[in-house]
């Protein structure tokens, strides 16, 4: 009784398993699987042991057969998936673009800045009151 009570309670494994990953299968899988499923006897329970042993469903014999009667497994090729990449932005390109479009606009500035800052010292050697919205008048 004594050893029942002293002995600490195991405590569950901390490893985190690795994520499943979605099986991709090749169009000759898929084919050789048809073939093979199209070979045995419909009642015999051949097609229940095929997709055991290839651990898998009917839904994926329905599939591929759609697939094979529309024509689309012949032609099969891998594809990535995700995003395309014809739709991502060039980065780099947009960026020096951006950069260009940046120094453009402020030489354009200093130069307005520096008009500005002329015809305030203008105006104000020939007396003339400054009308430049926002400015500080001297008066």
């Amino acid at each position: 009784m004594e050893d029942m009570i002293s002995t600490p309670n195991p405590t569950p494994d901390p490893e985190v398993l690795a994520r499943p990953r979605r099986r991709n299968f090749s169009a000759s899988y898929k084919l050789s699987i048809l073939e093979q499923a199209d070979a045995c006897a419909p009642h015999s329970g051949e097609i229940g042991a095929l997709l055991r042993r290839e651990g898998l469903y009917s839904s994926h014999l329905t599939k591929w057969r759609r697939q094979r009667q529309a024509g689309k497994i012949q032609g099969m090729t891998a594809k990535k998936t995700g995003p395309n990449a014809q739709k991502k932005p060039d980065l780099k390109k947009e960026n020096r673009r951006l950069e260009r479009d940046n120094q453009r606009l402020q030489e354009k500035l200093r130069q307005a800045e520096l008009i500005i800052d002329v015809q305030k010292k203008l105006s104000e050697l020939l007396g003339i009151n400054s009308t430049i919205p926002g400015s500080k008048s001297s008066s």
